[in-house]
């Protein structure tokens, strides 16, 4: 049960550090709203999600994904216009203008680009099921939702900290040139991701 575990939390760690959309956006969101209450949507949505997608994964239904050609052609053209649109928004977001207040992300349209950065990533999802999912299949009864549960947490801890982290980065910002940077290499990032997804589907 403890080695499980322990997999699970290394495994989870191992996939969910590397920078991406996801992580940028909820550092991003950490350090833009005014409190870290504030920022509890994205966190929320993003770790939801992820526990959405590990689960799909060590079940075996997200499997789908894989066999069903149109399905993942669907999700790569969904996904590329939802991150150029988030890009787009995210690179002219000014929070220190006088009216910042009004340009913060609202606690709806960060459930909507944390969700859409979480479930409309083709390769976050393959990830997902190519490695927690097939990982899953070492493990049965308690061993095997021992491994589960500690991949969610992992998820779970590792999007608060990254809000805390976002969250600390502002307050130390007075200027306003940190958090125009954290937009633009989001918006860069989001819009990266897009235009690889675009060309992984023209290749297929």
């Amino acid at each position: 049960m403890l080695e499980a575990i322990l997999h699970g939390f290394v495994l989870a760690f191992g996939l969910i550090l590397p920078l991406g959309a996801q992580n940028v956006f909820v550092f991003n969101q950490g350090a833009l709203q005014p409190t870290l209450l504030r920022a509890m949507p994205v966190v929320l949505t993003a770790a939801l999600c992820d526990t959405l997608l590990i689960l799909l994964a060590v079940l075996g239904v997200s499997l789908v994904v894989l066999t069903v050609t149109w399905l993942k052609t669907v999700l790569y053209v969904v996904g590329f216009f939802f991150l150029v649109y988030m890009g787009y928004l995210t690179w002219r977001s000014r929070p220190n203008t006088e009216d910042g207040e009004k340009e913060r992300f609202s606690a709806k349209k960060q459930i909507m680009f944390a969700a859409s950065v979480s479930l409309l990533n083709p390769h976050a999802i393959l990830d997902t099921i190519g490695v927690i999912g097939t990982s899953s299949l070492s493990y049965t009864g308690t061993e095997k939702w021992g491994f589960t549960v500690a991949c969610i947490l992992v998820s779970c801890l590792w999007f608060f900290s990254l809000s805390v982290a976002g969250r600390t980065a502002g307050r130390l910002d007075q200027s306003g040139k940190l958090q125009r940077g954290l937009n633009m290499v989001s918006a860069v990032i989001m819009w990266g991701v897009a235009f690889y997804m675009a060309a992984q589907l023209l290749m297929t």
